[in-house]
């Protein structure tokens, strides 16, 4: 770059430069090309955890949003998008595996760059992270293929003891469930169970801790084939339909505006159309 500088990059640079005066002259430059380097790098570094990585923070045991194949290669929904935003970004994209209830709290300790992990959006969390809207689904409920009782809809769970992954919105929901409507009506309080993971509450149902499992509609019939049978979706339609959103640590703005950006990239060329529908799901406000 230097050799390529005429004389009259520098004003008032005379015909003949003495040592002196070329020392300064190269000198400003090297610290000018310096001060932009750090200066740049500082901006990557603001954008994502590690530079040339796009870090998603997931928990790798929900299929089919997000799982490990028998190659341990992560795949499903979240992967997926994670994976096309990476590109359009021109970043790649790394996941680490985290558990849910603890996921918020890792993404604003730094230990990535985004939460993809099939995570609705609510006020609560909203307060925590800023979020992007990429799907829409809903719950379901599953129990055992032996089982009298098959709930259709949530008030079918009153007296029931009911599984749930920890960290999830739908305790919230079923307290004032049973609080409004199951005990007043004498049906029995909805007794709520909550377990570190998914499949450890398909566990407490096989072996009758548990009466009732709700997971995410999607995750609901992988699971329940998982088992080879032995559980079934007792719901016909979701229930208790949400939005899932993208989180990113708030002041990031850099990154947020990035992902942004991306995500229009993913609709313009088709991507996330494709991926909705190889995944059942829906585009939000639709």
């Amino acid at each position: 770059m230097l050799e390529k500088m005429s004389k009259h990059t520098v004003p008032y640079l005379p015909d003949v430069e003495s040592p002196t005066m070329r020392n300064t002259v190269n000198t400003a430059v090297r610290l000018t090309v310096l001060a932009a380097a750090v200066l740049g790098a500082t901006f990557a570094h603001a954008a994502t955890v590690t530079p040339g990585q796009f870090k998603v923070g997931m928990e790798i045991t929900y299929p089919p949003f997000e799982s490990y194949d028998e190659k341990k290669n992560v795949v499903g929904s979240d992967p997926d998008l994670s994976r096309l935003l990476a590109k359009h970004m021109d970043l790649k994209a790394e996941f680490v595996d985290t558990k849910f209830s603890s996921l918020i709290l890792s993404l604003n300790a730094g230990h990535y760059d985004a939460i993809i992990s099939g995570m609705y959006i609510t006020p609560e969390r909203q307060t925590q992270a800023q979020t992007i809207a990429y799907a829409k689904t809903g719950a379901a409920i599953m129990v055992l293929k032996d089982s009298t009782i098959k709930p259709k809809v949530p008030e079918d769970l009153c007296g029931l003891k009911v599984g749930l992954e920890k960290g999830t919105t739908w305790v919230a929901q079923f307290n004032k469930l049973s609080t409004e409507y199951c005990v007043p009506n004498n049906k029995g309080a909805i007794s709520v169970s909550e377990f570190p993971s998914a499949p450890e509450v398909t566990q407490a149902l096989l072996s009758g801790n548990v009466q009732a499992q709700v997971e995410i509609d999607g995750a609901a019939g992988m699971i329940a084939e998982r088992t080879k049978g032995r559980v079934v979706v007792s719901t016909e339609h979701s229930i208790y339909q949400q939005t899932l959103g993208i989180y990113v640590k708030k002041g990031n703005d850099e990154l947020y505006q990035a992902l942004l950006k991306a995500f229009d990239e993913t609709k313009k060329s088709g991507e996330y159309a494709a991926l909705l529908k190889k995944y059942n799901l829906e585009e939000p406000g639709n």
